[in-house]
């Protein structure tokens, strides 16, 4: 992979959550400010599981989706998980070494205002909400005991 290639030269949408971490916003935040800076148009689906950030990616057909957790792991760590175009995972054998040498090269060009990618905050939970009622029928379920 040639620098920065991971980053297309067209329009590059990518959808960004963050669990309930005390750290999360500010880490979410900080991720939009750097993939505006790249030129990445950001819609912010507030915060939500990583279940979340898979359908948002899937449902409005965008370039990827990153949500900020640790997932299983202690409350005072956090971390990333990233996301491809189709809710697909990106893992050490489908991007994420690359991702990790262009991060560790550092060799990032200046920021070009005028190609600065936009921020919006969005809500999906509704759209979420109904694709789940999709897989069952409300009116055989039962009250719990």
């Amino acid at each position: 992979m040639t620098k920065l290639t991971c980053f297309k030269a067209y329009d590059i949408r990518g959808r960004l959550g963050g669990d309930v971490r005390l750290t999360s916003e500010a880490l979410k935040l900080a991720l939009a400010k750097g993939l505006q800076d790249a030129g990445v148009d950001v819609l912010d689906i507030g915060m939500s599981g990583t279940e979340e950030i898979y359908f948002a990616t899937f449902h409005l057909g965008v370039d990827g989706g990153i949500e900020v957790t640790a997932s299983h792991n202690p409350m005072d760590y956090n971390g990333m998980k990233l996301v491809r175009e189709g809710a697909r995972p990106i893992s050490g054998d489908t991007g994420l070494r690359d991702v990790q040498r262009l991060a560790e090269a550092g060799d990032f060009p200046p920021v070009n205002e005028a190609a600065r990618g936009s921020y919006r905050q969005i809500s999906l939970r509704d759209a979420y909400i109904g694709h789940l009622l999709g897989y069952i029928s409300v009116n055989n379920l039962t009250p719990l005991k």
